[in-house]
């Protein structure tokens, strides 16, 4: 509404100063988001929301104060600003404590556009009527598809601010827009559910709704008659989506807090050989019109390209500015936050390089074997690096896909795993900031 955000953010840090602060840091967030679900053909629910917050981060004497707030009034931002401060003064000191320093806050990254307009302009009739096809279209795809568990539509555009004591100020647009499919398939005896999604930053690279739907209800429908098998040491191959879950394992072990704190099984292993050479886990924080993409992380550290696992050589431990300066490393840009939070550890973009063998003959290869399209729960433990999960899916026989399975477990460990990755699909596929492809 032609507010100077980022004019106002430098004012609050000229405050925090005055106050008695060493440094100070402020991060605004201001955004609107809507949405709608429906069922059966009507509308379910449609909402519209907007919020904008300011976090205010102070350091007096290597004490950290931090406090938040959504009123943007003079008042309330300038009480926010002392509350801060005074909490400074009453917290423990820290040696490590502060923010990046000029040498780290050396500009944003060129990351190109991230704002679409067309998503901005969203009429709220097009994510009706977009959720109205995938119910459509999935009904249509099989009269065993019943019902929706849930099917909806929806859009954000939010605006970031960051001014710090360090020099640092500048800001960033972005949109995304997403639809779901979630339905329910029976063939009288037995219910399946399944799900597909799309999320992108632009409207024109989005799937079409029809596409959503009748994948999502493809999904639900080849799991009918889904058996148990017995207990048995096979190949497993993980579809894109479950391969990006486990992927998102392993980037959660190289969090620099958990490999600090000796609570990762990749702890001491920088520089060795985890896995086969045709292994590269990338964290990408500039990668163009990605949903994780950014010029500056959560302290205004520029965002960068990571090798995680470089040919299978544990390249790299992910950091924000606090844990890098305990482990005597440097900040890598991923502190992620909001607004009421202070900075954390999180990934960008992060993917599995995709090889060049297409998932089907990847399949094929396999005379029995399970191909996971589901998982269940958290059964991942990075402290020891044992790997446990609920799974559904396909069984592989002759190098095909048949029986549906489900409440089965695949066990192992993260680091096995990882070394007996003897294939990796041509297809890689992001629905949302972590993508992967097939792998076996």
């Amino acid at each position: 509404m032609g507010t100077d955000y980022l004019g106002l953010a430098k004012q609050l840090v000229a405050r925090a100063k005055k106050k008695g602060a060493k440094q100070a840091e402020v991060f605004m967030e201001i955004g609107r988001e809507s949405s709608v679900r429906v069922r059966d053909g009507q509308i379910e629910d449609l909402t519209q929301a907007t919020s904008k917050g300011a976090g205010i981060r102070v350091f007096v004497k290597d004490r950290l104060g931090f406090a938040w707030t959504s009123d943007f009034t003079p008042d309330a931002l300038n009480g926010t600003v002392d509350r801060a401060v005074d909490l400074a003064a009453a917290s423990a000191p820290n040696p490590f404590n502060g923010l990046p320093g000029k040498k780290q806050l050396k500009g944003p990254s060129d990351v190109g556009a991230l704002y679409d307009q067309a998503v901005a302009n969203l009429d709220p009739e097009w994510k009706i009527k977009s959720a109205l096809e995938m119910e459509k279209a999935g009904k249509g795809y099989d009269p065993r598809i019943k019902t929706f568990e849930s099917v909806g539509a929806g859009d954000s555009v939010n605006e970031v601010f960051l001014a710090s004591s360090e020099g640092m100020a500048g800001g960033y647009q972005g949109t995304y827009v997403y639809l779901y499919a979630v339905p329910v398939a029976t063939d009288g005896t037995q219910l399946q559910t399944s799900y597909w999604v799309d999320y992108k930053r632009f409207l024109d690279e989005l799937d079409p709704p029809e596409s959503i739907g009748k994948e999502a209800a493809r999904r639900a429908v080849r799991m009918l008659g889904a058996k148990k098998v017995k207990s048995q040491k096979v190949p497993v191959i993980f579809d894109p989506m479950m391969a990006a879950s486990f992927v998102g394992g392993i980037a959660a072990a190289a969090n620099g807090d958990a490999v600090y704190k000796k609570s990762s099984f990749l702890a001491g292993k920088l520089g060795e050989t985890i896995a086969p050479a045709s292994v590269t886990l990338l964290d990408d924080g500039l990668m163009p019109r990605g949903l994780g993409t950014t010029p500056f992380d959560g302290e205004g550290v520029p965002t960068r390209r990571t090798a995680i696992v470089d040919q299978g050589r544990l390249g790299a431990y992910l950091y924000d500015t606090f844990t890098a300066r305990k482990a005597k490393a440097e900040s890598t840009g991923n502190a992620a936050r909001g607004y009421r939070s202070l900075p954390s550890i999180g990934t960008n973009n992060l993917y599995l390089q995709p090889g060049t063998v297409k998932p089907e003959e990847l399949i094929r290869q396999v005379k029995n074997g399970f191909y996971v399209t589901a998982m269940l729960g958290h059964g991942t433990n990075i402290v020891t690096g044992e790997f446990s999960r609920g799974a559904n899916g396909l069984w592989i026989h002759d190098g095909e896909l048949q029986q549906p399975v489900q409440e089965v477990t695949v066990a192992g460990t993260l680091l096995g795993m990882l070394a007996g990755i003897d294939g990796i699909g041509s297809d890689l596929t992001f629905r949302g900031s972590t993508g992967a492809p097939t792998i076996r």
